[in-house]
């Protein structure tokens, strides 16, 4: 058995890809788009480095995007419909999540001790963001920011 995918259900295609990809950094791998069933579907992964240039295929996060109905309409989603959070591992926590900060993104939990940081997606899905190899020195400003919201 491998894991394929994670599923998250998405109100806005493009501030949810602007999140993801630019913010993130994932790169799409394909799309889907099924009229009859008014949907579409967004599979992103991760980019390899050289070092896993043999591994087996990235597992992804697919975004599906549920059309409005005819009137207009959109289905709304509470509380990711009890959904935790999806992590990645990330090269420099600080500089992931100054990016993300500069993108207007809330650090709900901020890399205090240089290891884990969470941030939530424009749909609130709750992300993970992790150090690489270990922690990094705690380091200003995020040693004195404190949690905001939820996560």
């Amino acid at each position: 058995m491998r894991f394929l995918h994670t599923m998250v259900r998405v109100h806005d295609l493009d501030a949810a890809l602007s999140f993801w990809c630019q913010g993130l950094g994932l790169i799409e791998t394909r799309r889907m788009e099924s009229q009859a069933g008014r949907f579409t579907l967004v599979y992103l992964a991760a980019k390899l480095d050289e070092d896993h240039a043999n591994a087996f295929k990235a597992p992804e996060l697919e975004l599906t995007w549920n059309w409005p109905d005819t009137d207009g309409k959109a289905e709304v989603y509470t509380g990711g419909r009890n959904f935790g959070h999806v992590a990645y591992e990330v090269d420099d926590i600080y500089a992931a999540c100054q990016h993300l900060a500069d993108m207007g993104v809330v650090i709900n939990r901020p890399p205090r001790d240089g290891h884990m940081a969470f941030v939530r997606s424009p749909d609130g899905v709750s992300v993970e963001l992790l150090q690489k190899n270990g922690s990094l020195a705690p380091a200003e400003p995020w040693v004195s920011m404190a949690n905001t919201g939820s996560w």
